[in-house]
């Protein structure tokens, strides 16, 4: 059993999609064929022999007035079986029987039917060397039993014609199965065919710029394959995007590194000539590239970040933003002295709980304050509030600088997008693409607006718990 199994799937791999749905639409129809024509004999089999069956009764009652007044008889020509049917009277009493020998066999149950003990019954036997039905009943008012057989080989005969033809219609309806199931499987599977070509054409050339082509049709009316195909579109564009972007990180980081690591080989080679160097220029030399290493590390550690695309689950944990709040706004304080943070809580938001991991929420909220810090005049202040509004917590950070331009809105949180007001202050342009990202990360939504009365307000929304 195993050796044919693993033929028949051996098989299957072997053959394409198109060729196993065409052989099983055609199994199955055949099975179907198969069994309407065994039900249809089965059918005309027992509407043939019913018939002859109403054709020995009508011919009983034909005849029962007739051998009642005649008696017991031997049978008569009829016997020679030919179109008509045989006919024979029998008594209950042996002591009456006629003096020739019966045409049709005699037994007790032909007895018991004549003396009334039996009801009339069916039988199928061979005579003369021929197949006949015989039905036995008793004649009304006499001791008798009268005996009618046909030939019922004209049954068997009409049921092989029967089978014949049922068997030529089945056959030849199989084929036109097969060969309408092969044609519907490679159309309904062309755009699967097309598939695979375009995904094999992505593999052979890795460009995802390659679509399917769908057919035309009403909206609405796609089929499962169609919609497919579909979605393989809409993967390949959304692949395609993220080709992309990376290749924009990748340019956009390579761009970035270029300057500080130039700066840093060059100050390098500068204190790698120290001798030739004064205390002091070798001080800001020393100052320059610890400064720089900074910055490169910064950054390297902002790419590292930004490539994780989700929070590691074990870290997750039940989170108190508003204790992060206070702890990031006091971090802020000593980082940036000149500004003025201040913080307000609601009271409904104090005790608010959210799943996430501390330390990454605790990155996105300095990333924000330190965004509002940079672009704040000095003594300025930067406001913070957290607040609930039914099943959400809201978090605002807003700073009273320039604001955000209204062209530079739709890119803040781009990787390394810096607006032509910031170019010439310190950062990678990561601090927000990394904050937007860390709040994705934990199912809430990041925005940037004007605040008014001038200065940008950034907002951070996720469901409470």
């Amino acid at each position: 059993m195993s050796g044919r199994r693993g033929l028949g799937a051996h098989w299957r791999r072997r053959r394409p999609l198109r060729t196993r749905l065409a052989v099983a639409a055609s199994a199955a129809v055949a099975l179907v064929a198969v069994g309407i024509c065994v039900a249809a004999i089965f059918i005309t089999r027992h509407q043939m022999i019913r018939q002859l069956e109403f054709r020995l009764v009508q011919t009983a009652a034909q005849h029962s007035e007739q051998y009642r007044q005649n008696g017991p008889s031997a049978g008569d020509k009829g016997c020679q079986y030919q179109a008509v049917p045989c006919v024979q009277s029998v008594p209950a009493d042996t002591s009456r029987d006629p003096r020739g020998p019966y045409a049709l066999p005699v037994d007790d149950a032909t007895r018991e039917v004549a003396a009334g003990r039996r009801a009339p019954y069916y039988k199928q036997l061979t005579v003369a060397g021929y197949p006949v039905r015989m039905y036995t009943v008793r004649l009304r008012g006499k001791d008798e039993a009268l005996q009618v057989a046909l030939r019922s080989d004209l049954v068997e005969r009409g049921v092989r014609k029967a089978s014949l033809a049922l068997a030529g219609v089945g056959g030849a309806g199989v084929l036109l199965a097969a060969g309408l199931g092969y044609w519907v499987s490679r159309t309904g599977l062309a755009p699967v065919a097309r598939l695979t070509a375009t995904a094999e054409r992505i593999a052979a050339t890795r460009d995802a710029r390659h679509r399917i082509e769908l057919p035309a049709g009403p909206a609405g009316r796609e089929d499962e394959v169609t919609r497919l195909a579909a979605s393989f579109n809409t993967m390949l564009g959304e692949l395609e995007q993220s080709v992309a972007a990376q290749r924009r990180l990748v340019a956009d980081a390579s761009h970035e590194l270029r300057t500080p690591l130039t700066a840093l080989r060059t100050n390098a080679e500068l204190l790698a000539r120290a001798d030739r160097l004064t205390d002091a220029q070798r001080d800001r030399a020393a100052g320059a590239l610890g400064r720089q290493l900074r910055e490169v590390t910064t950054l390297v550690n902002d790419l590292i970040e930004l490539a994780r695309d989700e929070e590691p689950q074990p870290l997750v944990e039940q989170v108190r933003p508003a204790a992060l709040l206070e702890h990031a706004v006091e971090a802020a304080r000593g980082h940036w002295p000149e500004i003025t943070f201040t913080a307000r809580t609601d009271g409904a938001a104090q005790e608010v709980t959210v799943p996430g991991v501390p330390a990454r929420l605790s990155r996105l909220l300095s990333n924000l304050l330190d965004n509002a810090a940079k672009f704040s005049p000095p003594g300025g202040p930067v406001e913070t509030e957290l607040t609930r509004s039914g099943d959400a917590l809201e978090l605002t950070v807003r700073d009273h600088g320039p604001g955000i331009a209204a062209e530079d809105l739709p890119h803040v949180f781009d990787r390394f997008y810096r607006a032509e007001a910031a170019r010439a202050l310190p950062g990678s342009g990561l601090g927000l693409a990394m904050a937007r990202q860390i709040a994705r990360a934990h199912h809430a939504e990041l925005t940037a607006a004007q605040a008014p009365g001038g200065g940008a307000l950034f907002r951070l929304r996720f469901p409470a718990g």
